[in-house]
């Protein structure tokens, strides 16, 4: 049976179900949908509503093994089936289904789609419990999951491609659930809710989420015998099945309510259970990077994109941005959104297998003891001069076992949570921790660009705009300071190389000596000699984070960005710039340049030029930082 949409449409639209099997109904009849390969481009264009869909995906759904050579004709002619069925859009006249550079398109209304009828409404049940108003949250939660008639799409499963889509409408679905039986045993009603999320268990024996929601229903109504027997029951399972063992949250849990007796309420516990958490606290002075905030979001929401880098020079912001995305992506992992910091205070790298715990311990993923893998020996390229943390032992003892990433591998496929992993140093360091399978997705930030990663999108973060740069400075010097000078104000930022952490230190600074007029600090920063002695506040140093950058560069590295930091200061270098500071060839100058970009301390042009037409700069900060080394001038402080 299709349900109506909450909001009729006009007469004579045609109503799409997909949370069941796909059908349409035109002023309540049901229509045909034709073949079911129609039916497979139909079903694909509707999941992914009022977005592009590249032809390749739809080709991947209807011939999964071997597509014809008449395949993209045999599209069109179901794409033409489609325009057919739902006809012209009613504002405009346009077709309902468009291509584009992107692929196809179906346009479609919230009145004509069950899922877009049940986002919405789970969006504002969700919005209603974060006011507080759960009677408002859970009548609004239950109209969204009336909707819900059954595995979706059960009809066209056999395609990898729409089983893939219809798995992630189905978690979707089990995450509203989940919203709606903790609100409800929130206000008390927890009988409503005991026998739907036994049923619900059953179908997804290891969805802990559900197991918890199911504890607290049976706890709350009185049978603590079962309440605490479902969470034995699960422990098992997961030992058997997996080599795992319930969240900290869950555990935590289990011995309230042996503590407590029937009295006990714990749905807030389980709800802990169900959202764990462990992010830093949201940058309060986080400033612009809109366009590529925007696209990170954009990236985490779409089921295709497992692992997304962030890169940039030290400095840039790329933790910060990373955080910011995590914290506004709450309603999309379900599992948790979980960060762990890859390097000490210090700079040094950490460990994998001190990762791996450390990602066990906030999961809950039990990682088991055992021999380890040897890992490959790396020689050392920091010099015995250099005053930088030495890097992490590497060894037996600094190895992952098997059996720790088999377990932390299982986890990621059974869950779908966000990790943010921090500073990465290289690629070996995070191949082992990004997942296989399912719907995990991790965010790796790292001064390199990776390349030994793939399939992964990649952001690349710069120096911020002028703008951009002169808001974040207000925020911390106060709007009517920089208004009292603001051309001294943009000398600051663009002296900082308008990079987020200088010009937050310099702001930090000026904040407290408040008596130092804009212009001479200006001045000060505008000294190639004494930049980076101005740019400390407390306990934070720009020139010890510059440090910790060059200590991940090799030692030819190290010594052409040396001999780069020259001409580069002078508004960057071309290719034959470098083989002039270089003393190389053209080969060898484009391979070292080449390096420099890999590593993260050169940028290149956005665009698509020759190698001698570039023209590549260095962040001012880091030229400075390279000069002192050159000249051997460094301190570490």
């Amino acid at each position: 049976m299709i349900r109506p949409p909450a909001r009729p449409a006009p007469a004579g639209t045609v109503y799409f179900s997909l949370l069941g099997p796909l059908t349409a109904v035109r002023d309540g009849r049901p229509l045909p949908l034709g073949p079911r390969k129609q039916r497979l481009v139909l079903a694909t264009l509707l999941a992914r509503p009022n977005t592009p869909v590249p032809v390749d995906v739809l080709t991947d759904a209807v011939w999964p093994d071997d597509p014809p050579r008449t395949a993209r004709k045999n599209l069109q002619v179901y794409v033409s089936a489609a325009r057919a069925l739902l006809g012209s859009d009613s504002r405009d006249g346009r077709d309902r289904v468009v291509h584009g550079c992107g692929g196809y398109r179906l346009t479609i209304d919230e009145g004509e789609l069950d899922t877009l009828r049940f986002r919405s409404l789970a969006r504002a049940g969700r919005a209603a419990g974060e006011r507080g108003d759960l009677r408002t949250a859970a009548r609004l939660l239950r109209e969204a999951l009336d909707l819900w008639e059954g595995p979706p799409l059960n009809d066209l499963r056999d395609s990898t491609g729409v089983a893939e889509e219809a798995e992630r409408l189905e978690a979707r679905c089990l995450t509203v659930y989940e919203d709606w039986a903790e609100t409800e045993i929130e206000l008390g009603r927890a009988a409503v809710t005991v026998d739907g999320l036994r049923d619900l268990v059953e179908r997804h024996p290891l969805r802990e989420r559900l197991r918890v929601a199911w504890m607290n229903s049976l706890h709350q109504s009185g049978r603590q015998a079962e309440a605490l027997a479902v969470y034995d029951d699960y422990r098992q399972l997961l030992a058997r099945e997996l080599g795992l063992e319930p969240s900290p949250a869950m555990a935590s849990l289990y011995r309230a309510m042996l503590g407590r007796g029937r009295t006990a309420r714990p749905a807030a516990v389980g709800r802990e259970a169900a959202h764990g958490t462990a992010l830093p606290a949201a940058p309060r002075d986080f400033t612009g990077r809109r366009e590529e905030l925007r696209e990170l979001l954009a990236l985490l929401g779409s089921p295709d994109e497992r692992v997304v880098v962030v890169s940039g020079p030290a400095g840039s912001g790329k933790s910060a941005l990373a955080l910011r995305a995590a914290h506004l992506l709450g309603d999309g992992f379900p599992d948790g959104r979980f960060h762990v910091q890859v390097r000490r205070e210090d700079g040094s790298a950490r460990t994998p297998a001190e990762v791996v715990g450390e990602l066990g311990r906030l999961c809950g993923v039990r990682v088991p003891a055992g021999p380890v893998e040897p890992a490959v020996p790396v020689e050392s390229t920091v010099p015995a001069d250099a005053a930088v943390p030495a890097g992490p032992e590497r060894g037996p003892a600094a190895a992952v076992s098997q059996g720790a990433a088999d377990a932390w591998q299982r986890w990621l496929s059974l869950h779908r949570a966000l990790i943010v992993l921090d500073d990465v140093p290289d690629e070996a360091f995070v191949r082992g921790l990004l997942p296989r399978s399912g719907t995990s997705s991790v965010v790796l930030t790292a001064r390199g660009q990776l390349a030994g990663l793939a399939p992964v999108h990649r952001i690349a973060l710069g120096a911020l705009a002028d703008g951009e740069a002169l808001e974040l400075l207000a925020k911390l010097i106060g709007p009517g300071r920089l208004r009292t000078d603001p051309a001294a104000a943009l000398r600051i930022v663009r002296a900082c190389g308008a990079l987020p952490l200088a010009v937050g230190v310099g702001g930090m600074r000026l904040a407290v000596l408040r008596h130092l007029p804009l212009a001479e600090y200006a001045d000060r920063l505008g000294d190639p000699s004494a930049a980076l002695d101005e740019l400390v506040a407390g306990d934070i140093s720009v020139r010890l984070r510059m440090a910790s950058g060059w200590q991940d560069l090799s030692a030819d590295d190290r010594r052409a960005l040396g001999r780069l930091a020259g001409p580069a200061q002078e508004g960057g270098f071309t290719l034959d710039g470098a083989m002039e500071a270089l003393g190389c060839g053209e080969r060898a100058a484009i391979r070292t340049v080449e390096s420099l970009i890999d590593a993260g301390a050169v940028t290149s042009p956005a665009g698509e030029v020759t190698a001698h037409a570039a023209l590549y700069e260095v962040p001012r900060l880091l030229c400075l930082y390279a000069r002192e080394r050159e000249e051997g001038r460094f301190s570490p402080g």
